[in-house]
């Protein structure tokens, strides 16, 4: 082990017994680079977040070159930096009325934490609705409506009146009343083992949180960004959100998020009491920079429009494996399913020996999560496929 290893056992807080001590020099597309030589291609993409690939040359030059204007100025919602403010304004110009004001924070789970708050101060409620294995992030705000008991219960007490429905289950509509703030849903579950919505659901809740006086929000944090086909996963169906939550790769590799709405709604945090919700970090104006590099990367280069194809050679070439039970997908966005949690874990830890980093899921640890960057190419599609494939041989007893 060499010593960085150790010093990163020693001295960076761990998260598992076991992490992956992949030990990364330089990152470049969807490589990653050790110090001895070894190479890794990334099939998570950091868990959706380096969508352009790694070493983007057009993001680098927008951090490096918003680092010399300035870089903090002042706690969020303070000052007019022109980085947040043409980001806002560019996503804004991308998705559907009412969806016009962006509120920017550092991650997922912050902008999770901003969209409970904000629901509860515009209507006045307090119960929140959430779904069985659903995954929002790991603050006290989002564990609370977190769909997994095993991740839950060492926290309580956790936030009161929170309820939770079981997904694409009409049935359970009912349970959202009048005295419901908001229903907060993974269009798309990821940590749940990408299962997505019904479009029929979807337009069922959306139809019932307007007769209740409910807010829908939409946490898209690992499908937005293109990685389904269009910049969030919703806009396939046309049923909008009261609250988007987007992170993952909205800061182009750097750390953000944002929880939108419309003016009407968020305006709500302005007063009784004024500063309704604050942050020292979010909208960075270098992490802003970055974000906004790389949205426009994605719509040059039309990496929404590559997706699917891309997706389903990966189907393609994975599904007529017998040791795979089922691929579910959505654009680049896949569980590839094995026969037990075994079988899955001894596959993502050889693919890890063999050159891919990949993982299971949370809350369905018997399919393996496939996430590239949208940058890579066909060949390199059929590069990492040629690896699994052979991986998948020699943990299922196939191989010759």
């Amino acid at each position: 082990m060499t010593n960085l290893r150790q010093l990163f056992l020693e001295h960076v807080g761990q998260t598992s017994d076991n992490p992956m001590m992949i030990e990364a020099e330089r990152a470049e597309g969807i490589y990653l680079y050790g110090p001895d030589g070894r190479r890794w291609i990334d099939l998570i993409s950091g868990v959706s977040v380096s969508a352009v690939g790694h070493g983007n040359r057009q993001v680098i030059d927008a951090i490096c070159a918003q680092a010399q204007d300035y870089l903090h100025l002042m706690v969020y919602g303070e000052a007019v930096e022109s980085p947040q403010v043409r980001y806002a304004q560019r996503i804004a110009s991308l998705l559907p009325d009412p969806l016009d004001t962006v509120y920017f924070v550092n991650s997922g789970s912050e902008a999770v934490e901003g969209a409970l708050k904000l629901a509860k101060r515009y209507t006045g409620r307090t119960e929140i609705v959430y779904y069985e294995n659903a995954y929002h992030g790991s603050t006290h705000g989002s564990l609370s409506v977190m769909g997994g008991e095993e991740y839950r219960n060492a926290y309580r007490p956790l936030l009161p009146d929170t309820h939770c429905i079981r997904f694409n289950r009409m049935d359970d509509l009912c349970r959202i009343t009048p005295r419901t703030a908001c229903v907060i849903i993974e269009p798309v579950q990821g940590e749940g083992g990408i299962f997505l919505s019904d479009r029929a659901y979807l337009a069922a809740l959306r139809k019932r949180c307007d007769e209740t006086g409910t807010l829908l929000v939409y946490d898209e944090i690992q499908t937005g960004l293109g990685r389904t086909g269009t910049l969030y996963f919703f806009q396939q169906y046309g049923i909008v959100p009261d609250i988007l939550c987007t992170a993952k790769a909205f800061g182009g590799g750097m750390p953000l998020g944002a929880f939108i709405s419309s003016n009407r709604i968020m305006s709500s945090l302005k007063t009784n009491p004024v500063l309704g919700h604050i942050t020292t970090f979010g909208g960075h104006p270098v992490c802003c920079a970055a974000g906004l590099a790389a949205l426009e990367y994605i719509l040059s280069e039309k990496l929404m429009e590559q997706v699917e194809a891309k997706g389903a050679r990966y189907e393609e070439r994975l599904g007529g494996h017998p040791a795979v039970k089922e691929i579910r997908r959505t654009g680049l966005l896949m569980a590839v399913e094995y026969e037990n949690s075994a079988v899955t874990q001894r596959i993502v830890l050889d693919a890890i020996e063999a050159g891919l980093m990949t993982e299971w899921f949370l809350f369905h640890d018997t399919a393996m999560r496939i996430a590239p960057p949208m940058t890579i190419t066909p060949d390199e599609i059929d590069e990492s496929c040629d690896i699994l494939l052979g991986v998948i041989d020699r943990a299922t007893g196939r191989a010759k």
